[in-house]
């Protein structure tokens, strides 16, 4: 009989076809494959599956036999993170928020970590015990915070910086735990012992950052020229690598020379190649750190004691969530903003199981304390995506309560202008063009963070969620000379516009439609025009290609008129319209003076 006993590759089919099927099945539901990748590794796992294989062997080929084996590839899953993310960074942008890494991170970290172990110790544990263990769970993923807040909203810039002062604080943290071990020969050691590593940290980041502006343009060049996709890859994978042992070597994290080599790379001008070369085995050594998060649910065990570790999981939160939001609100970001990166950095993180792993081997905790609050940690993990979730919610509704919708002052403007929802990029342009004809307006957007940018900027924009329908009742659209619909929600916008069509007749409404088949449907919904965003950036091209081509500039916007024309009669019979979609014109007052519109 033919068996397969290689452990390496019966692992590697188990995680291949777990992306394989978990990334596209928890897509088409919009659930997190996050939480697809854990739950995974709980079923195949030694406590799931694995468990079974003693009786049924044929378990062993679905079913990850050795899970040690595999970490390593998880760990470089997030060095592969933390070099994306330092592609996407500058020392510019680095240095400007050291404020936030140096201040609020610091912070964060001390503050939550003394609360939780100040609690911990009222419940018996020793003082190392209590302060390991506080550290170790006031630390928050960075392998999972990131790739949902990013880095440049600003949840995601005030995140990334407190994320980054907790990488940098692992090291001092598992040297600080080895100086409080009962069987440390004195504390002086360990002292100096920390003190001589945070001094080579330093002289090798100094070297790296030297070596890599001078040697880094020339080897991607070299590879550059060959040609070589292989190459190319080899070469990036090579400065991540190198740069990842030699802050190891220093006794730093590995972390902080991947995150290192993504800066340095991206101050040269092959960061974008880089970047892109990079991305799969980003993704997949990521989900085969999230199944390994999986691996150390044990289920019975939750089931067994779910009454504390529920009790432990929501303490941990409640009091991250508190401390992050304080911080970050003294700091003087907006309430919304601090309660979303609180509550989205309220778990634990994928580090917290390397300090238990210390502070057990230091002999600060038991065994079984270890292996409770690792069940907590790993909760924790798969609950993010949902924290995510729910801080966003949490946002929206302090932003809300906090913002009048439309204030009596508005209101006069929207009788007398034109009404845009949607305030992003296209909603910006009609206003861009309104004001330049001296035309007024008034916006209206869901998002806090686009209402304020907006508002920085000199727009006249509102804060208001158009899905619910006092507030459309309120912008008085009957007194309004036109409404432009620029929502990124072909549903929402269908649904709008159906409902402002009976309500004001003769309101002329243009909506932005995704393709020929969204504007049909916004024809019979009542539009009076849809504009298909696709069709007008496709004429734009076309119209630049020709005129560099030497065509005369006339004829060349004569066919782009006549292409036009053919769309709206192909429109015209996908909506069963029994005429072609016109613009109507308003008469529109400025000054003393009336012109003529589109609507």
């Amino acid at each position: 009989m033919l068996t397969l006993t290689n452990s390496g590759l019966s692992d590697a089919l188990v995680i291949l076809g777990a992306a394989g099927l978990v990334i596209p099945a928890f897509a088409r539901f919009r659930i997190s494959p996050v939480i697809g990748f854990i739950l995974v590794g709980a079923l195949v796992g030694p406590f799931g599956l694995g468990s079974l294989v003693p009786r049924n062997p044929w378990l062993y080929h679905i079913t990850i036999s050795d899970a040690h084996a595999i970490e390593p590839f998880a760990e470089f899953g997030i060095i592969l993170l933390l070099f994306s993310i330092g592609l996407e960074l500058s020392f510019k942008r680095l240095w400007s928020m050291r404020t936030l890494v140096f201040g609020v991170g610091a912070a964060e970290l001390l503050g939550a970590g003394l609360i939780l172990g100040a609690v911990l110790y009222l419940t018996g544990l020793s003082t190392g015990g209590a302060i390991g263990l506080g550290l170790a769970l006031a630390l928050s993923s960075t392998a999972l915070v990131l790739p949902i807040a990013g880095t440049t909203s600003a949840v995601g810039k005030a995140s990334f910086a407190m994320l980054l002062f907790e990488d940098l604080a692992l090291v001092p943290i598992i040297f600080l735990l080895g100086a409080l071990a009962p069987s440390a020969a004195g504390g002086e050691a360990g002292w100096i012992k920390l003190a001589s590593t945070l001094g080579f940290g330093i002289v090798t980041v100094a070297i790296l950052f030297v070596g890599g502006r001078l040697l880094l343009p020339r080897m991607f060049a070299q590879a550059a020229r060959t040609k070589s996709p292989e190459l190319f890859l080899a070469a990036s994978l090579l400065v991540v690598i190198v740069a990842s042992l030699a802050t190891t070597a220093a006794g730093l994290s590995p972390i902080v020379g991947a995150l290192i080599a993504g800066l340095l790379i991206a101050e040269t001008e092959y960061h974008g190649e880089v970047e892109a070369i990079t991305a799969p085995f980003k993704g997949l050594a990521l989900g085969v750190f999230l199944i390994t998060v999986g691996m150390r649910l044990d289920l019975n065990f939750v089931l067994h004691n779910w009454a504390p570790l529920l009790a432990a999981s929501l303490l941990v939160m409640l009091v991250k969530a508190a401390v992050t939001m304080g911080l970050l609100k003294l700091s003087g970001a907006r309430m919304g903003t601090a309660a979303e990166a609180g509550v989205l950095m309220a778990s634990p993180s994928e580090t917290t199981l390397i300090v238990l792993g210390v502070a057990g081997a230091a002999g600060l905790i038991s065994p079984s304390t270890a292996a409770f609050w690792t069940t907590v940690t790993a909760i924790g993990l798969t609950a993010t995506p949902l924290l995510a979730k729910a801080g966003r919610l949490i946002a929206q509704l302090i932003e809300r309560s906090k913002t009048e919708d439309v204030p009596d002052a508005a209101q006069a403007q929207v009788h007398a202008g034109t009404v845009i929802i949607g305030f992003g990029r296209v909603g910006r342009t009609v206003a861009d063009m309104l004001r330049r004809h001296g035309l007024p307006y008034i916006g209206v957007d869901a998002d806090i963070d686009n209402v304020n940018a907006a508002r920085r900027g000199g727009y006249n924009v509102l804060f208001g969620d158009v899905t619910r329908s006092e507030l459309v009742d309120q912008l008085n659209l009957g007194h309004a000379k036109a409404l432009v619909l620029t929502m990124d929600d072909p549903v929402l916008t269908v649904r709008l516009t159906k409902r402002v069509r009976g309500w004001v007749p003769e309101l002329p409404i243009i909506a932005r439609a995704r393709d020929t088949a969204h504007a049909a449907e916004l024809y019979r919904a009542g539009a009076s025009e849809a504009v298909p965003e696709a069709l007008e950036s496709s004429l734009q091209l076309s119209e630049v290609v020709l005129v560099d081509l030497g065509l005369g500039v006339g004829p060349v916007i004569a066919s782009i008129h006549e292409k036009r024309d053919e769309m709206r009669k192909k429109i015209k019979e996908v909506a069963g319209m029994e005429r072609e979609p016109r613009f109507r014109r308003v008469r529109v007052e400025r000054g003393n003076e009336e012109s003529d519109v589109p609507a």
